[in-house]
């Protein structure tokens, strides 16, 4: 409507004033309800004409949307494993810092494994103490058997020196059994010998690596234990939280609640743009949001990011082939916008559905290079009907609370 009238301004209403002093032609006589579009067909048509140049113009080089907001994220509150809640520490709608405890679960089973793999550490520990004696043992018992060979190899070499000899003490069949006893007490050192070196190895490699997985098992315990507190991971609101002693959560079922962070998303708006304003959207382009929540109100803000894709265009593989005449649906160009004025959103909750204005600006273009006389022309209109949309914006936020509280029957 804003347009049209606009329009008219320069088409019809000199059409009629043309009609009306310069011809004489008078409204109810000559210029009826009948003969008014035969009298007035210049006009009309080109204020037509004019009306859709204008919208086009406006709507393509300062473009508009309706789906704004700003986007946070939500942290869900879930324990590590199931269990039945046994303590409940906050309330909902808490302000929580991150690591504040939130609620702890049944946690008997982990306070025994902790208890188990404590004293298990423990026992291996007292081992060390144990393989010690094991070891001197061990010792003694090589160097008797080595001091017992020694007095059979003794006896064996006098007895084989008196047969070298031709003694008539010496007897074949007593250096037989003294070989076979050396034999026997050789036996008994490699025994002893082998025996210390296991001893040896249970005090140098198997209680270290039992010690270490006791200690790791412990920590796993405990790691357990620990689970079975939930904190909050980051500071927030707390919300939906309704947990009671004895209600039993699972991660995979049923969730305690969700953790709302401070202050994340509360100065970045997310906007969706026509795929027809693509060539048109910049970085920096300066904008205009006004919210539902805040009517009355506009946000100049200026877009900080532009993305580069679209999301009609992204696909999972499957064993199914895409099939482009499925998705109908285009897709939208998603730009990112912050405010000008630092706290200017401040007032705005987060969340809140908006619509912006984007503003096409050739200033620079203007200054810094040449331009002939019409494209200098067309560059210097394409930014000043960007008047005409921010008049409209205004106009919104002025109907707003009509249109959603009259109008809408909400």
């Amino acid at each position: 409507m804003l347009e049209l009238l606009v329009c008219a301004t320069f088409t019809v209403l000199p059409d009629y004033l043309y009609r009306r002093y310069a011809q004489g032609k008078r409204i109810g006589q000559e210029i009826d309800l009948f003969t008014v579009w035969y009298e007035l067909r210049y006009g009309l048509t080109g204020c037509l004409i004019l009306t859709i140049l204008l919208i086009t113009t406006v709507f393509y080089y300062h473009p508009s949307t309706t789906d704004v907001s700003s986007f946070f994220r939500t942290v869900t509150i879930l324990p590590e494993r199931n269990g039945r809640v046994k303590e409940v520490y906050a309330e909902n709608g808490a302000m929580l810092s991150a690591g504040d405890r939130i609620f702890i679960l049944e946690d008997d089973q982990q306070q025994a494994a902790v208890e188990t793999a404590q004293r298990r550490v423990e026992e291996i520990e007292a081992q060390f103490a144990l393989v010690e004696d094991e070891l001197a043992a061990a010792r003694g018992a090589v160097n008797q058997a080595e001091f017992a060979l020694k007095e059979a190899q003794d006896e064996l070499d006098d007895q084989l020196q008196l047969l070298a000899s031709n003694s008539p003490a010496a007897r074949a069949r007593e250096a037989e059994r003294l070989q076979n006893r050396v034999d026997s007490r050789q036996g008994g050192v490699d025994a002893a010998q082998a025996n210390y070196q296991a001893v040896e190895t249970k005090k140098s490699t198997l209680l270290p690596a039992q010690l270490a997985s006791a200690k790791a098992a412990l920590k796993q315990a405990e790691t357990d234990l620990a689970q079975s507190v939930v904190y909050a991971s980051t500071d927030g609101e707390l919300q939906q939280f309704a947990l009671q002693p004895g209600d039993v959560v699972n991660p995979a079922i049923r969730t305690a609640g969700i953790l709302v962070p401070r202050d994340v998303g509360q100065d970045t708006f997310q906007a969706a743009f026509h795929q027809i304003s693509a060539q048109v959207l910049k970085e920096g382009m300066v904008t205009e949001v006004l919210c539902i929540s805040n009517p009355f109100t506009i946000v100049p803000m200026r877009i900080t990011a532009v993305q580069d894709f679209l999301p009609s265009g992204q696909f999972r593989p499957s064993d199914v082939l895409v099939d482009l005449q499925d998705r109908a649906r285009p897709g939208s160009v998603q730009v990112r916008m912050e405010p000008i004025f630092a706290g200017s959103a401040d007032s705005i909750p987060r969340g809140s559905k908006c619509i912006a204005n984007a503003y096409t600006d050739n200033h620079e273009a203007l200054a810094n290079e040449e331009h002939g006389f019409w494209n200098g022309l067309f560059l210097h209109m394409v930014d000043t009907v960007g008047l005409v949309h921010a008049l409209i914006l205004r106009i919104q936020a002025l109907l707003m609370p009509i249109q959603t509280l009259v109008l809408s029957g909400h």
